[in-house]
C-alpha cells in the first residue's frame, strides 16, 4: 500500500484549517524562526514583506538566497510546466512554445512540489530530509491538530506525515477566500458593480495597446472563458533585466542566473534558447509587492516601468557604465544568449528613438495596477 493510499484523508475544511496553522509555525524550520508566511505575507500580495531583494534562512537563519520571493497569490490553476503550451481558452492548436509550473523556472509541477522545496531548502527552510522536517511537525504545536486530522499513528511513517502535511498546505494555498478571493476594483468593475476613474481606464487602455505597454500580450486583462483574468499567460520570457549586486551570489562575476536552462533548475541545462528565460507572474496585486523581477533589482513600479519604456533607449540608465563611457547591457545575460531577449513592443525601439510611452503614461498604467490589489470595499462607483 502506498503511503497516499495510507493516508487518513480528512474533510477538506479540517484539512484546509490545518494548512493554514502549518503555513505560520516557524518551529517547522531548522532555525525555528522561518515559517512559510515569513516570506509570503498576505498584506504584500502573498509575496515578501520587505525590501530585500532575497530573504535569508538556512539552519542558522543567515544564508542568503538566491531569487525573490515569489507570489503564491492566484496560482490555484497553474498547469504542469510544458515546453509546448496551448491554451484552452481560444485557438488551442495555437503552440504558445513553454508555459505552466512554479517558481520563478516552473520546475515545481504543482502546489504540493512547491510547498517542498523551501521546507528542503539549504537556503530557506534548512531541514535535511523528510524526515527532519516531519520530525520538527511531531513535536510542534500544530502535531495534535495533525493526529486529529490524519490519525493517531500517522508519525509511526514518516512518509505518510511527508505527504500530510504537504496535502495540508496545498488544502490552504486553494482557499479562494485567502489567495484567489477576485475582491479587487477591478473585478468589480468587471462585474459591472462598479467604474474606475478616468485615468485608471487611460491606464487601461495603455496596459492593452500593442503599440504602448503592450502588457496584456502576457499579461491578458479581459475575462476568460473560466472567468477572471489571472494576469498572466503564464509564460517565460528573457527581458534582460539588470544584474542585482545587493544579492551576495552575484559578487561571483562568473554566476548567472539563467532561469530555465539553471542553475536551480537541471533538465533543461541544455537548452541554451530557454536560458535567461524567467515566469511571468501575475499582476495582481502587484501594487502591493517591494521587489520585483525574479532578482528584485527594482523596488518600485515607477522604476519598473521605465524599465520596459527606456531598456534599449537609454539603457545607461539601467546598466554599467565601463571606463570607455560604454554602457554594459543587459549585464545579467551572457552574450551568446543575447538572442533570447524579448523585442516585442515596447523592446522594440532603438538607442536615440522616443520611449514606447511616456512617464506620463506609465503613471496612469500605474493608477490602472493599483486597481488590481485585492480588498476593494467601495459600495459605490467611482466616480468617473
Amino acid at each position: 500500500m502506498s503511503a497516499i493510499s495510507a493516508m487518513v484523508m480528512p474533510r477538506a475544511d479540517t484539512l484546509m484549517a490545518l494548512g493554514r496553522q502549518i503555513f505560520f509555525d516557524s518551529t517547522l524550520s531548522a532555525s525555528g524562526r522561518l515559517s512559510c508566511a515569513s516570506c509570503h505575507d498576505q498584506q504584500y500580495g502573498w509575496a515578501a514583506p520587505n525590501a530585500l531583494a532575497v530573504q535569508t534562512g538556512g539552519i542558522g537563519g543567515t544564508a542568503s538566497g538566491l531569487r525573490a520571493v515569489p507570489s503564491l497569490g492566484y496560482a490555484q490553476d497553474t498547469p504542469p510546466f510544458t515546453e509546448h503550451y496551448r491554451e484552452d481558452d481560444g485557438d488551442d492548436s495555437e503552440d504558445q512554445g513553454a508555459a505552466g509550473g512554479l517558481m520563478w523556472d516552473g520546475r515545481a509541477e504543482s502546489l504540493k512540489e512547491q510547498a517542498a522545496l523551501p521546507l528542503l531548502s539549504p537556503l530557506e527552510m534548512g531541514n535535511i530530509s523528510r524526515a527532519a522536517a516531519v520530525e520538527r511537525l511531531r513535536v510542534s504545536a500544530v502535531a495534535e491538530a495533525f493526529r486529529t486530522a490524519f490519525g493517531a499513528h500517522v508519525f509511526d511513517d514518516s512518509l505518510v506525515a511527508w505527504n500530510g502535511l504537504l496535502a495540508a498546505l496545498d488544502a490552504f494555498q486553494q482557499s479562494p477566500a485567502d489567495f484567489y478571493p477576485y475582491s479587487s476594483k477591478y473585478d468589480a468593475f468587471l462585474r459591472g458593480e462598479g467604474a474606475l476613474t478616468a485615468r485608471e481606464r487611460r491606464g487601461l487602455a495603455l496596459f492593452n495597446d500593442p503599440a504602448k505597454g503592450n502588457c496584456a500580450s502576457c499579461h491578458p486583462s479581459a475575462r476568460q472563458r473560466e472567468g477572471f483574468p489571472q494576469f498572466t499567460d503564464r509564460g517565460f520570457l528573457a527581458l534582460g533585466v539588470p544584474r542585482n549586486r545587493r544579492i551576495p551570489v552575484n559578487a561571483d562575476s562568473t554566476y548567472y542566473d539563467l532561469g530555465l536552462c539553471g542553475p536551480l533548475r537541471t533538465d533543461l541545462a541544455d537548452r541554451p534558447d530557454y536560458c535567461g528565460a524567467f515566469k511571468t507572474p501575475t499582476l495582481r496585486n502587484v501594487a502591493r509587492r517591494q521587489v520585483f523581477f525574479h532578482n528584485g533589482v527594482f523596488t518600485s513600479l515607477e522604476q519598473v516601468l521605465r524599465f520596459y519604456a527606456r531598456r534599449d533607449t537609454e539603457g545607461r540608465l539601467f546598466y554599467p557604465v565601463d571606463k570607455r563611457g560604454v554602457v554594459q547591457m543587459y549585464d545579467d545575460l551572457p552574450r551568446i544568449y543575447w538572442d533570447n531577449l524579448n523585442v516585442d513592443p515596447p523592446f522594440d525601439r532603438k538607442p536615440g528613438q522616443r520611449p514606447a510611452f511616456s512617464d506620463a503614461e506609465a503613471a496612469d498604467m500605474i493608477a490602472f495596477l493599483r486597481t488590481l490589489n485585492d480588498g476593494y470595499s467601495e459600495t459605490t462607483p467611482a466616480r468617473r
